[in-house]
């Protein structure tokens, strides 16, 4: 119609089109999730005062998987009155990480630890048949119950695409857990976009997390990653989540981490620490075993083990340098698994207090095992390398070190200490170098020698 019928108006009307999905809910309820307080399906949620709510609501029932390094990102109060680590009921998990690095194995080998441990779990898995992860399962162990029968029945297997199917079995099995393998497959029929899209990311996620919400299943999506190694989708799809872990690592090597990025349940300063092998993912407490051995091999210039801090757990890496000749005015300052602005503050240290010509020598430094050094206790292990790779010159065996390094050339103490002690003591070494005002704080024990040091001077002078 030109002209309006109401008022006369010519060229007046607009189109509207009428979308029937706009009146409903989405936080509202598959059909069969309905609860017996309210059987229309809507929650009961009314305004309630703080003193109302109960402290004990979210922390009373949390799922560990069994694999305690994997819990420990995962978090919780391990051993008191919180409950144990693992996942939270109700919670949604978003996990990220390079192709082929391992984390549909580290989901599958917790769906089967939740299986064998009468959890009922619902493994959506949108790239991957039913029979290949039936294969992949009995390689990493598969299922070791008690019964064997009763436990196998706890655990399901979807392999499907669509988003409405993936609700509609999850309303029948009702999971405790519904891992799905992977986000950026699942689609919704009614959206004109793509799967992997950021419109069908968008809205599957957020229809994953309202059933999490909604009915206290806890979700776990796994994500894919951009070429720069950020989680790909919108930014959006890390906040409609309660946590974010990154799976990290080589996937040509053997060991893998698995930190938090954003956790609404525990810290962000836990990692877990894993080595992928033939049979799965093996936990790997001790770190890289690089420490252990290099307590026993003839000791090498350019090499420092140094026990660092991170979360609650103390893990002993090797950290490497190596100076090569340069060009005076475009030498090369390269590092891995270090902050590089931490690298070149300690190489003006050195030049200034130490008297070391390395403005025309290439610096290389690395941590050994693919672990990335953030705490300033490893600053001290660090210059000793760069030093005893420009001397040529090694530290004694089965020695340690930490302190962090002042632009004064001071060596400063840090945090944990006697922790980080008692730790390289543990993995076999026998004499420690750390800043002298950390020493009264150390627990006496035998056979131990401490080395304490004030400036960077006196650290050099460690070097044999």
């Amino acid at each position: 119609m030109g002209k309006c019928p109401d008022c006369g108006a010519w060229e007046s009307l607009d189109s509207h089109r009428v979308d029937p999905a706009s009146e409903k809910d989405p936080f509202r309820p598959a059909a069969g999730w309905a609860r017996d307080d309210d059987p229309a399906g809507l929650p009961a949620n009314p305004a309630r005062s703080l003193s109302e709510v109960r402290e004990d609501a979210q922390t009373v029932s949390r799922l560990p998987t069994g694999i305690e390094e994997f819990d420990r990102v995962l978090g919780g109060t391990h051993g008191s009155a919180g409950g144990p680590r693992g996942l939270v009921p109700g919670s949604a998990i978003l996990i990220g990480g390079e192709p082929g690095i391992g984390k549909s194995t580290l989901l599958l080998q917790a769906a089967n630890a939740w299986a064998a441990g009468g959890v009922r779990s619902l493994y959506v898995t949108s790239e991957e048949s039913a029979e290949q992860v039936k294969m992949r399962s009995s390689r990493v162990g598969g299922i070791q119950p008690s019964p064997p029968r009763r436990a196998a029945e706890e655990m399901f297997v979807l392999a499907d695409t669509n988003l409405s199917r993936v609700l509609e079995q999850a309303r029948c099995v009702r999971p405790a857990v519904l891992i799905v393998d992977s986000i950026q497959m699942i689609y919704k029929s009614d959206l004109p976009a793509g799967p992997g899209s950021v419109t069908q990311v968008r809205r599957c996620a957020t229809d994953l997390v309202s059933l999490a919400k909604t009915t206290g299943t806890a979700v776990v999506l796994v994500g894919h990653v951009t070429k720069d190694g950020t989680l790909a989708g919108p930014r959006l799809l890390e906040h409609l989540v309660d946590a974010v872990l990154a799976f990290e690592g080589d996937r040509y090597h053997a060991h893998r981490i698995v930190r938090a990025v954003k956790n609404r349940y525990g810290t962000t300063l836990e990692i877990g620490l894993f080595e992928m092998t033939a049979a799965g993912l093996r936990e790997a407490p001790e770190g890289a075993g690089v420490a252990a051995v290099a307590c026993t091999e003839k000791p090498r210039p350019g090499s420092a083990v140094c026990p660092i801090i991170n979360g609650t757990r103390c893990v002993l890496v090797e950290v490497q340098a190596l100076t090569a000749t340069g060009f005076l005015g475009a030498a090369k300052r390269k590092c891995s698994g270090i902050d590089p602005n931490r690298l070149a503050m300690l190489i003006a240290v050195l030049e200034q207090h130490a008297q070391l010509r390395l403005a025309d020598r290439d610096v290389f430094a690395s941590s050994v095992g693919g672990l990335r050094i953030a705490d300033p206790g490893a600053d001290l292990a660090l210059l000793l390398a760069i030093a005893g790779s420009h001397h040529r010159r090694a530290l004694a065996p089965a020695t340690a070190v930490f302190g962090e390094v002042g632009l004064g050339g001071e060596v400063r103490p840090v945090g944990h200490a006697d922790q980080r002690v008692a730790e390289a003591v543990r993995m076999g070494f026998s004499r420690v170098i750390l800043p002298r005002a950390s020493v009264p704080t150390i627990t006496p024990r035998a056979g131990l020698e401490l080395a304490g040091v004030a400036t960077i001077d006196q650290a050099i002078e460690q070097l044999g």
